[in-house]
């Protein structure tokens, strides 16, 4: 529980600030913050710490990166990331990309949200089948 604490605050600190959510003296962010992207930004960083937390093997790695980073791409500044910029262009990005950037962090939440439940799922069958296998009575359901 405490390392899934630690990648949380680390995962929103670091990110928000790259991703100049806040004023901070590295980074300068070119178009205004909506307001949504600190509360995506919270809910994806609170989701991966609670990933890091359930997790067993590298059964939903994928699905929580690309969460991660859809959640990223979709908080920071489209103009201020050099890799968008360059790939698309900073006309694309401001046409195409900036009405459905909040979209892509709400899917990028929806992303690890869905590798958490799948963790849960996991370690959930795990303890019912222990339970089955051990020989004990599975208490009645009211």
């Amino acid at each position: 529980m405490l390392a899934g604490a630690g990648v949380a605050v680390v995962a929103f600190a670091v990110l928000g600030t790259v991703s100049a959510l806040w004023e901070n003296p590295f980074f300068v962010r070119m178009t205004p913050v909506s307001g949504w992207e600190t509360g995506l930004l919270g809910a994806t960083s609170a989701l991966l710490g609670l990933y890091v937390a359930v997790k067993r093997a590298a059964c939903s790695n994928a699905t929580a990166s690309v969460g991660g980073l859809l959640g990223f791409l979709g908080v920071a500044c489209p103009i201020c990331n050099k890799v968008l910029l360059f790939v698309f262009g900073s006309e694309l990005l401001l046409v195409y990309f900036e009405p459905i950037r909040i979209y892509v962090a709400a899917v990028g939440a929806g992303a690890v949200s869905l590798a958490v439940i799948y963790e849960l799922q996991q370690i959930r069958s795990i303890k019912v089948s222990s339970v089955l296998n051990s020989g004990k009575q599975w208490p009645a359901q009211p």
